[in-house]
């Protein structure tokens, strides 16, 4: 055990900006691939937080000063089709539909959905298209605890990318409005932060493994895990998704999670691997090393092993986070968690620096290494899972090759400006139009996770 020792530990934070209503008011969102719903602080609040450390000034929804808003009644199916953590009730008195949510983190809310104007602007060939719109449905929260209610935290809502009937996804590609596929590519350091485009990233390299089906996360069959090309000795069967258990790949988890049966074994061989080079200790509960020089030449590549052959390489800074120096050594820390709900979770340690493709079309999940700074080559569609190789992306090019280089804009204290790229409503005249959101990068000072 050691002691006085400067470290942080960071909790990234993906969000973009949307606008909803009539005329429309703009809410900072944090975007979640572990959940479904979009939702937003209500006016009739009395819980939510009031201010942000963030930098921004919050807004609230106010359903009756948009003249577009409609509440959702108990008799619309989209009412019923609440999965995962949602529940859904009906009020009696005015048959308006409500939930309940609770994240992994421990915190919730509670709300109510209405249908509105959901607003973007959109590039149209070499054009840009403003107040473009399509008709959603989203939550009004009236009610919110935990990690949801700190200040130096506080953003306008969750924007939930999850597969469940709930989702932004789920409601405009069940309309043909854009494909059932999205992806993204999240820049781990530096300066910018990464794309999300809803549509399906173009790269050679791509590997994919099949979804669990029926599952209200994005669940992928983990067979087994190789620290410097030697498989550790784990069953298989603590990674399958059964009783609760299973591995998700989720964008609103900071870290990484494993099982004790794999974490155990994989924090072994590790340690023992680089005992030589690096000195193991322990802070904070956690296991660390003191490292003398670059980690890239102590640590083992780490691989994750999926169903259908894909294989997922990880690099040390990948697996490791850093919490500052002692006595004159780097001090890198799992950054690994034990999970102590038998659920596997690989969050944006694991995700950065990666494509990533979610083909509910195809019911796969595909990624592939790759330098999130630069241009992508997108998959446009033309239709409902009607996909059309659209070459690189190029705004000074045709609407079916269009080139946006994701270069960051700048720096505000932990804020890290990034662009996100996503396809919206199709029209018959052009191949498609393509809503663009500004994506930020917060860093929080936690390693709690959420569902």
């Amino acid at each position: 055990m050691i002691s006085n020792i400067n470290f942080l530990v960071f909790r990234r934070l993906y969000f973009t900006k949307v606008k909803l209503g009539s005329p429309p008011r703009e809410f900072n969102v944090q975007i979640d691939t572990g959940s479904d719903v979009l939702w937003v602080n209500c006016n009739s609040c009395n819980d939510c937080p009031q201010s942000t450390a963030l930098g921004f000034q919050l807004n609230v929804f106010d359903a009756a000063s948009s003249s577009t808003a409609g509440l959702v009644s108990c008799s619309d199916p989209i009412c019923t089709s609440g999965v995962q953590t949602t529940a859904t009730e009906c009020s009696s008195q005015n048959n308006q539909c409500s939930y309940a949510f609770k994240y992994g983190d421990g915190s919730g809310t509670l709300g109510f959905y209405v249908s509105d104007m959901f607003r973007f602007d959109a590039i149209l060939g070499e054009s840009l298209i403003s107040n473009a719109s399509s008709i959603i449905v989203f939550g009004c929260s009236t009610y919110q605890s935990g990690e949801l209610t700190k200040t130096d935290k506080a953003v306008d809502g969750i924007f939930g990318f999850g597969p469940g009937d709930l989702s932004v996804i789920s409601q405009l590609s069940s309309r043909g409005i854009t494909p059932r596929v999205f992806s993204h590519c999240l820049k781990g350091e530096g300066n910018g932060g990464g794309i999300l485009v809803l549509g399906e990233i173009l790269e050679p390299g791509i590997v994919y493994s099949p979804l669990v089906p029926s599952q209200p996360h994005y669940n992928l069959n983990l067979q087994s895990i190789a620290v410097n090309g030697q498989l550790l000795p784990i069953d298989p069967a603590v990674f399958a998704t059964e009783n609760n258990r299973g591995t998700i790949v989720d964008s609103g988890t900071t870290l990484a999670y494993l099982v004790e049966e794999a974490y155990d074994p994989f924090v072994s061989a590790v340690t023992s691997t680089v005992s030589q080079s690096a000195t193991p200790t322990i802070s904070n509960g956690d296991q660390c090393y003191l490292v003398p020089t670059s980690i890239s030449d102590i640590f083992p590549p780490v691989i994750l092993n999926f169903a259908g052959g894909a294989s997922m390489v990880l690099k040390p800074e990948e697996y490791l986070t850093h919490r500052g120096s002692y006595d004159g050594a780097a001090m890198w820390c799992m950054g690994f968690g034990k999970s102590q709900e038998g659920i596997t979770i690989l969050g944006d340690l694991v995700l950065k620096d990666k494509i990533f493709v979610y083909d509910l079309a195809r019911q796969r999940l595909g990624w592939a290494n790759y330098d999130c700074s630069l241009a992508v080559n997108v998959s446009m569609t033309s239709g409902k899972d009607q996909f059309v190789n659209a070459g690189q992306l190029s705004a000074s090019s045709s609407s079916r090759e269009m080139v946006f280089r994701l270069l960051p804009l700048g720096i505000m204290t932990l804020l890290v400006h990034i662009f996100v790229l996503t396809f919206s409503e199709f029209f018959p005249e052009c191949a498609s139009l393509w809503p663009i959101f500004h994506f930020w990068l917060l860093e929080r000072h936690i390693s709690s996770f959420r569902l």
